[in-house]
Parts: structure tokens; C-alpha cells; sequence
């Protein structure tokens, strides 16, 4: 997890009654199949998509867009997307509030998540990241030029990376201060010429009744407890992801530069999104 604290504290996990673990099994087992079977199916798609496109993916990402739009229905949590995601290759930077962040982008169009190393050795976690082709990254300076020239390979290939350049999950009520490190190889000599960046702000909206950090996971909190608590509630919330327009980096002097741009906007569509979402029913 992170170290990041909300300034409202920790959100308080209740113990699930009978119903809600009811309703959390009743969830779970479909789940399970619709990822570990897509899991299962897009490994078999890769046995004969790799050796004919390598690097380039032209099927098994719909599949896990597929997947992740299952996932999301079967938990209940409605799912709208405002803007358009952007067809230029490039990236796509947003704000991270939650594991459910995983599904939510990945639902709204298809992208390459850019993770922290420590991420592939999750149990399921890991194998779903590594199988779906997730760029692990390690904190370690002595690599940041190996990690920069594999992040410009992927984005020549035509992938869409996905940064969080926060660092961290949150609660899901603000948008951190951007680190502009990962931005380093947008600037590359090679690959700057024809990429574009597209700022995408996510904001959910808890389920009626429930504490509005309900859908953030930050700090010290336990992944599983969290999830047993979203799949045991009936009455879910709601998700909202916001595309808004790409820019090119020839625009910008510096990755310091493109990274402040890039939070203002994200930050802005978040903040609109967000008091828009509580005025809703």
C-alpha cells in the first residue's frame, strides 16, 4: 500500500453482517470467473498473438476491456465516461484513488497500466498486471535510463501507458501534486515527435448512506478487507472518468512543465465532477 493519509482520517471498515456476505459471495464467484476465465482465455490469445504482432496487441486488450466492464456490472458500481479518449499514440496520466481504478480505466478504453515493481509479485494482482502487459517500474535511479528507453519502446510500438503520477492511492477527494520523473521518456529524442498526453480525472461517488472516501484505499489499509466490504454492499455508487483533450509534448519545454499542466487539468475536471456527483441523486 502507500503512506499517504487522508486528512479525515481512516475510513472505518464495519464488520460484514450475514447479508452482506451473502451478497459479497453471490458476487465474488462470478467475478472470479469472468477474470480468472478471461485470464485463462487471453493467455491462450497470446500463445498466437505474440509471435504474429510481438509487442502489439490488436486483440487481448478489448478482452480486457471486455473483462473489466463484467467486473464493474457484476459489483454493482455504475460506470460513465465524459470526453473521448484520445486516438493518438501516446499516454494517458490520471488521478489514483483505488484498486477499482484498475477496472474503471481499463473499462473506458484500452491502455497499459504503468506500475510500481513491487506490484508483480501480488498474489492475482501480479499475474492479472503481468499477463496484460503492465510496465513495471523500479524505484531505483541507477535503472532510470533502462526504465526510460523501455517506456519509449512501448510508446513507439503505439501503446497507451497509463501513469498515476501521484505515487499513491488516495481517498478519492483531491488530486496530489504530480511527479513529472515517469514524464522523462515522453521526451525521449525518438519518440517525442508524434506524442500526445491526454489528462483523465476519476471520481466515484459512494453508495447512499456511506462515507464519501468509501471507493479510496490508501495507507495502511487491508486490500482484502476493502474488497469484501465494496462486494458486500447492495446499493453500490457510482464511477465517473472524464477524457479531457490530449496535448502534444512538442508543446511543452520541460516534463516539469507538461507535468503541471497536466495536474491543473486533471485536478479541474476532478473538482467540476466532484461537486456535480454530490448535487446528483
Amino acid at each position: 500500500m502507500t503512506t499517504w493519509q487522508s486528512p479525515q482520517g481512516d475510513l472505518q471498515i464495519k464488520a460484514i453482517s450475514l447479508l452482506g456476505w451473502c451478497i459479497a459471495i453471490m458476487r465474488i464467484v462470478p467475478m472470479f470467473l469472468v477474470i480468472f476465465g478471461g485470464l485463462l482465455l487471453l493467455l491462450l490469445l497470446r500463445i498466437f498473438e505474440k509471435p504474429l504482432f510481438g509487442h502489439n496487441r490488436p486483440i487481448t486488450p478489448l478482452l480486457t476491456q471486455v473483462v473489466c466492464r463484467l467486473a464493474l456490472r457484476i459489483m454493482g458500481i455504475k460506470h460513465q465516461i465524459g470526453g473521448r479518449p484520445m486516438t493518438n499514440n501516446g499516454a494517458v496520466v490520471a488521478n489514483h484513488s483505488s484498486w477499482l481504478d484498475i477496472f474503471t480505466l481499463n473499462a473506458a478504453q484500452r491502455v497499459y497500466f504503468v506500475s510500481k515493481s513491487e506490484v508483480a509479485a501480488w498474489p492475482g494482482i501480479g499475474w492479472l498486471a503481468r499477463a496484460t502487459g503492465t510496465v513495471f517500474i523500479k524505484r531505483d535511479r541507477r535503472q532510470a535510463k533502462l526504465q526510460r528507453d523501455i517506456l519509449s519502446s512501448r510508446l513507439q510500438a503505439g501503446h497507451k501507458l497509463l501513469f498515476f503520477p501521484e505515487g499513491t492511492s488516495t481517498d478519492g477527494r483531491q488530486v496530489l501534486p504530480f511527479k513529472s520523473t515517469l514524464f522523462a521518456a515522453l521526451f525521449e529524442q525518438s519518440a517525442n515527435s508524434n506524442i500526445h498526453v491526454q489528462p483523465v480525472s476519476v471520481v466515484y461517488k459512494a453508495p447512499k448512506g456511506c462515507d464519501e472516501r468509501f471507493y479510496g484505499w490508501w495507507g495502511d489499509m487491508a486490500f482484502d478487507a476493502h474488497f469484501l466490504l465494496t462486494l458486500s454492499t447492495w446499493r453500490q455508487g457510482r464511477v465517473e472518468v472524464i477524457f479531457s483533450p490530449p496535448v502534444a509534448i512538442a508543446e511543452f519545454a520541460s516534463r516539469k512543465e507538461l507535468s503541471k499542466y497536466l495536474q491543473s487539468q486533471v485536478s479541474s475536471a476532478h473538482q467540476q465532477a466532484t461537486s456535480r456527483l454530490k448535487s446528483s441523486p
